[in-house]
């Protein structure tokens, strides 16, 4: 352990711009961007939904959990976090004391940016309903850990990450 800890975590649905957001803000802040899931999927070697189809999701979260747990120990700029990272209880009690940001996003939004479902293994069968689902499931666990709720619809990744630049300042 570094003692390097994130300036910033975002959690959010599939959609909310967690990557592209994260991106903006890195660049606003002047530090690194990670996202723990392409973390996973170089440290499987292969791209997420072939984890998913090859060893099932269960697989799949373990990893997530080591690869949370590991960023959050070692990333010193802004980090994404997958969708469902929430999901896991550790990965929820790991993420108390860090500035966590929950990116809001209402169904509409999400349908429009994640193309309902491409190189997303859990939207593959009915994607919309799957994501209402998955949204509706997620929202009290995105709200349990964050410090900050930043609403995405409508606005542009820049303006959401000056949003988030200023809330890191106080």
């Amino acid at each position: 352990m570094s003692g390097t800890r994130p300036v910033c975590v975002l959690v959010g649905a599939p959609g909310s711009g967690k990557t592209t957001v994260g991106q903006a803000l890195a660049a606003a802040l002047g530090v690194e961007f990670r996202d723990t899931d392409l973390d996973i999927e170089r440290m499987a070697g292969k791209p997420i939904p072939e984890i998913f189809v090859d060893e099932g999701e269960a697989h799949f979260r373990t990893l997530e959990r080591a690869a949370v747990a590991a960023a959050l120990a070692s990333c010193p700029g802004v980090l994404a976090l997958g969708g469902g990272a929430v999901l896991a209880e550790e990965t929820r009690a790991l993420l108390v004391g860090h500035p966590v940001v929950h990116l809001s996003v209402e169904l509409p939004d999400a349908v429009k940016r994640v193309g309902l479902g491409a190189g997303r293994p859990l939207l593959a069968i009915n994607p919309r309903a799957t994501l209402k689902h998955l949204m509706d499931q997620r929202r009290p666990l995105y709200q349990e850990v964050a410090t900050a709720t930043v609403v995405t619809d409508g606005r542009a990744p820049e303006e959401i990450a000056a949003e988030i630049a200023a809330l890191l300042k106080h």
